[in-house]
This record gives structure tokens, sequence and C-alpha cells, in this order.
């Protein structure tokens, strides 16, 4: 059936109901030619008069009374069938799988999760922690979360968090016997913790932009890692300066155990973003979900 032919059916329906075209044009919010046009074209599909009409009224002729015995049921069911989808929008369920690494998860994740599965009881949320870049295509997720500039073109990236900054510390025994650098250039004189990246496995180099200049340090050291939280912890031990992200060590940067060196060089940057694929169908769950997450800022 032809969608024209359900619109054809409800305003027959809505002008037997009534009794009168003007009352099921206001019923139906059409004009009272439109109802009329449409009750005359079912009349011309079905070779069948099903109204008599008058200058005073109109009635049912006995085909229209059986089409509307047999419609009243159907329509009344898929009105029903719509209020109850409909209803979902209220009690939105399903499964929500989201990768990202682990301090994004703990840092912008975490806070709005937590007030989000309480409000939404219906809705699961699955989190898969991955320091690398996961394909979320292939992988079957609903979306990650990343740096804003590490986010695909192809992917709609939204916006979740304020701009972060770099911050490279060290602990007061680690600069015991050491000059405190002034500029990038003397990261050449002391030891660094290296991270090395889960996807592509290089070492992450530190990025540094002050007044227009732009420093790339490779750092040598003891010790080289892929997870954030041994590199706090081998910064506060003293085998090295680290370079991590600011919100990150701000505490043991408040109560003196880390000196952060080379603040003016570290510059804020486009901070989480949320991102999933264009094309892809997502559900009201999924949106809420975005909504929620959503930077404010």
């Amino acid at each position: 059936m032809r969608h024209g032919d359900f619109s054809e059916l409800a305003a027959f329906i809505a002008v037997a109901e009534a009794g009168s075209f003007t009352r099921a044009s206001a019923k139906l919010g059409l004009s009272q030619s439109a109802v009329s046009y449409s009750v005359r074209m079912l009349e011309q599909r079905l070779g069948v008069r099903l109204i008599s009409r008058t200058t005073r009224s109109l009635s049912l002729t006995d085909a229209g009374e059986r089409m509307l015995r047999s419609l009243r049921p159907a329509f009344e069911h898929i009105e029903s069938e719509i209020a109850a989808v409909t209803a979902l929008r209220d009690k939105p369920a399903g499964t929500i799988r989201i990768t990202t690494f682990r301090y994004a998860a703990m840092s912008v994740l975490w806070p709005v999760m937590t007030t989000f599965l309480a409000k939404y009881p219906d809705i699961e949320m699955e989190v898969i922690l991955d320091e690398g870049l996961t394909d979320i295509v292939a992988g079957r997720f609903d979306a990650g979360i990343r740096i804003g500039e590490q986010v695909q073109k192809d992917m709609v990236a939204v916006r979740i968090g304020p701009d972060l900054r770099m911050a490279v510390v060290g602990s007061p025994s680690y600069f015991q016997n050491r000059t405190i650098p002034m500029t990038p250039r003397d990261l050449g004189d002391h030891r660094g913790i290296t991270y090395r990246q889960t996807t592509g496995g290089g070492l992450y180099a530190w990025e540094f932009e002050r007044d227009g200049e732009e420093l790339v340090v490779r750092m040598n050291g003891p010790l080289i890692i892929n997870d954030s939280l041994m590199l706090e912890a081998a910064a506060l031990d003293g085998l090295g300066l680290a370079y991590t992200f600011e919100s990150q060590v701000s505490q043991y940067i408040a109560d003196g155990r880390l000196i952060r060196v080379l603040d003016d060089w570290c510059q804020p940057f486009p901070g989480y973003h949320l991102y999933y694929p264009s094309r892809r169908q997502h559900t009201a769950a999924f949106a809420l979900l975005v909504e929620a997450l959503r930077f404010k800022g």
C-alpha cells in the first residue's frame, strides 16, 4: 500500500466519525478541500461511493459503514503501537559501547556516566579501555573518546571537555642535584620517562610552543612505559621528568610532590571529543548520552 493510501483512509475515518468535512479537517489539521479530495480519491480508487453528500448533511453508504467497521480497529491498533513506541523515548533502553583510554574515561566519562545510568536504568554501557586509537567501526563500537586532534575527519566529533594542557614535572629529589630547564632545549641534560604509543609503537615526542615557536623534543631516559599511572609513579619516585596531562598531576604539583617546569611552553589544545560515524543510525539512548556528555562551557 502506498503512503497516500493511508492518508486517504485516515481522512475517510475522520469524516465518518465527525459527520462533517469541516470538523474532520479541524481534527486532522488540514484544509477542508484537502480532506474532501482525499476521500474522493479513495472512492475513485475503490470504485464505490462511501459517503452520501447533500448540501446540508452527509451519511455513510452501506459500503462506507462496512469500510468503517473494518478500518477503525486496525487504525486504533496502529495508534496504540505508535503511542507505545513513542513511550520508549521516556524509558530508553539498550547497550552503548564506547572505547577510550583510562584518563579520559575517568576525567570526562565517569562523572557523567554514574548519573546517566542512575537516571536511565534500562540503559547498559560497555566501556573498553585502550591506549591505542581503536577502529570503532571494525570494533563495532557506538563511539570513541579521544583528544580532538586525534579524531578522524570523516567522523562526527562532539566536544565533551575543556581545552587541555600538558605539563613537564619532576620530583624534588630528581631536581636535588640538577638545574631547572628554562627552555625545551635544556632537556638534553635531563632524563625523561618515555611513553610508548600503543598504536604504531613509537615513542611519544614532547611538543612545545611559545610565541609562535614550536619545538619537538625526543627524550632519553631509564624507563619506557605505555601506562599513564606508571608514568606518574615513576615521576614521583624521582626516576626522571614526565610529560603528561596537567590535570592528571595538578594535585601533586599543589602539594609539592612534583615540581612543574617549562609552564610557559605548554599551550592549551583541543580537549576530549566523543566521535562516531556520520552514516550510522543511532538509538535514542545514544542520543541522550551525547547530550549528557556535550561540553557546556
